[in-house]
């Protein structure tokens, strides 16, 4: 078994995507605030017509917020169970790189309130990886609270 992920920075960490839900990697770009939503939800864009709703990985997983947003980047995502895009803020994208399955161990027990967000560690020579399982990065809950203010 072969995946083929983007890989991206959040903090100290190195992350990385399923290629294939990766709708595109654009720049950083203001957003339309939301009222009441979480504090995760960074707000909304206007992406070629189509409303994207916008969350701040950083808020979503506890870490310090950006202390400059204007370096950071966005990576559009297309959920498979309903083709919605929604964009992840982090702080860089680095690159595309392929893994082999002996390359990606499943996610320790121990590893804290993050591993429900994990597909799992990727080992390579000089780095770990973690492989961010998209499709539970938000609850289902949360996925339609967001769908909601947008509609």
């Amino acid at each position: 078994m072969e995946l083929k992920v983007l890989t991206f920075v959040l903090g100290d960490e190195e992350f990385a995507i399923d290629i294939m839900k990766v709708d595109r990697v654009k720049e950083y770009e203001k957003t339309t605030k939301l009222p009441n939503s979480k504090d995760y939800v960074e707000g909304i864009i206007n992406l070629m017509g189509e409303v994207i709703p916008i969350i701040n990985l950083r808020k979503k997983f506890m870490l310090e917020d950006f202390e400059d947003k204007e370096k950071s980047k966005i990576i559009v995502i297309r959920f498979e169970e309903n083709g919605k895009k929604m964009g992840f803020l982090v702080d860089d994208v680095k690159e595309v790189i392929t893994l082999s399955g002996d390359q990606i161990d499943q996610t320790p027990e121990y590893s804290g309130v993050s591993a429900e967000f994990l597909l799992g560690i990727a080992k390579l020579e000089d780095r770990m990886i973690l492989i961010l399982d998209v499709e539970k990065v938000l609850k289902k809950e949360e996925k339609l609270a967001i769908e909601n203010m947008i509609k």
